[in-house]
């Protein structure tokens, strides 16, 4: 799913939603839709707040939610790696 052709509001709205259905991160969402995890920030942080307010309000508590977690997803990943290479 390529939106990287796509421009401003249509693109902001996909992505949170994309999010928000998903509980996504920005980095997955990135990946699904082949453009930067940049430009996935930018416009669920700036652009969305202008275009859908509640939508973009949803998607700020779960990007919050993700920030309060990515220690223990971090934590995860060193585990799992780490236990691939004692195998």
């Amino acid at each position: 799913m390529m939106v990287s052709d796509w421009k401003g509001r249509e693109r902001c709205v996909m992505l949170g939603e994309y999010l928000v259905e998903n509980q996504a991160t920005v980095r997955s969402a990135a990946r699904v839709f082949g453009i930067s995890k940049s430009t996935v920030h930018k416009d669920v942080t700036q652009i969305l707040k202008n275009v859908n307010r509640s939508l973009y309000d949803d998607v700020q508590k779960l990007l919050n939610k993700n920030k309060q977690e990515r220690h223990l997803r971090g934590g995860e990943a060193t585990r799992l790696k780490y236990s691939e290479l004692h195998q």
